[in-house]
């Protein structure tokens, strides 16, 4: 039967011997071997009868309390009596505490998922849980390897988009002399724009044959399970999907469409204003007064609101007519 303190812990493999409280009132638990599969021998398999000497290690796990717990950990050094086996002799060794570990793996599990999943920083993570940043750094590494190495959920709304990143890098060749970019500021994100993936991929650059060269290390099957690619008004990336999935739907998300509309619509009050005026727009005209309405939609326009930017332009003939008729087809 195991014993509550045993339970308490939960760490398979190993049983508390006892607990102890040390002077600066913290305390030290001392853990035997509990896992009969601790005398395999790592190199070959066999299980080990004939003990060699003892070894004490002291690996560290996750904070328990204030203080936390210090591990002491007796454990037994065991002769491999396989004559074939180049492995002498090996230390017991249990899947949350390798040979030779210092940190139990739910430990190193933790301060990687700590960044991975719960967005925290590394130097955060690293005074959470009393390591050092490289420490910190090489878990979280290992926890995004199981994310990148996991398969592609399937999508059927793709989006791309490009984000910008620092500042590029330019070098000169060595033989030719001629300065080429080392690290473009540009990289392109993959996601899915319908359901639940999150970022499926990002990759440096954004040309044609950077996206294809994504979409080329993606199973086939996954590719063809996209119907729709959302995008911004894009031609690269427009190029990318017909050339790497064409039987995809491309769309223009709503912001950019609404942005486009918008900024054409300003651009035919300015060019309205400077043919008729003969000069740029002032405060007083009231094409210029009603310039932030006519950026937003109906909907958000209360009917005062409205009757405002609507009755005025009404009134001042061919500039208010083409305003208005330009606000209509962008609604």
């Amino acid at each position: 039967m195991v014993n509550d303190t045993t339970l308490l812990l939960d760490l398979d493999g190993v049983s508390v011997i006892r607990v102890e409280r040390c002077e600066d009132g913290g305390r030290r638990v001392h853990l035997a071997t509990a896992d009969a599969s601790a005398r395999a021998c790592p190199a070959c398999g066999v299980f080990a009868s004939r003990v060699k000497g003892s070894a004490t290690t002291r690996p560290r796990d996750l904070p328990y309390g204030e203080r936390g717990l210090e591990f002491v950990w007796h454990k037994r050094r065991w002769w491999c009596r396989e004559p074939a086996c180049p492995r002498k002799s090996f230390t017991e060794q249990i899947p949350q505490i390798p040979a030779g570990a210092r940190l139990t793996g739910r430990l190193r599990s933790a301060a990687g998922g700590r960044i991975r999943d719960a967005g925290s920083t590394v130097i955060q993570a690293a005074r959470d849980l009393h390591l050092s940043w490289p420490t910190v750094m090489d878990a979280f590494k290992a926890a995004s390897r199981q994310v990148l190495e996991a398969p592609l959920p399937e999508v059927e709304v793709l989006g791309i988009d490009e984000t910008r990143r620092g500042r590029p890098r330019w070098e000169k060749h060595p033989d030719s002399g001629k300065w080429q970019l080392t690290r473009d500021r540009w990289h392109t994100g993959f996601v899915d724009a319908h359901g639940c993936g999150g970022l499926l991929g990002q990759i440096e650059g954004r040309t044609v044959a950077d996206v294809l060269a994504w979409l080329s290390t993606t199973p086939l099957t996954w590719r063809n399970s996209i119907r729709h690619v959302a995008i911004d008004m894009s031609a690269t990336y427009r190029a990318a999907i017909r050339t790497g999935l064409p039987h995809a739907t491309v769309v223009v998300d709503h912001f950019h469409i609404v942005q486009l509309a918008n900024k054409m619509l300003s651009l035919v009050r300015r060019r309205t204003a400077a043919e008729l005026r003969g000069r740029r727009g002032r405060a007083t005209d009231p094409e210029w007064k009603a310039r932030r309405r006519l950026l937003r939609n109906r909907e958000d326009l209360t009917d005062e609101q409205f009757a405002k930017m609507w009755n005025p332009l009404l009134d001042e003939g061919k500039i208010g007519q083409t305003l208005l008729t330009a606000w209509i087809a962008k609604e």
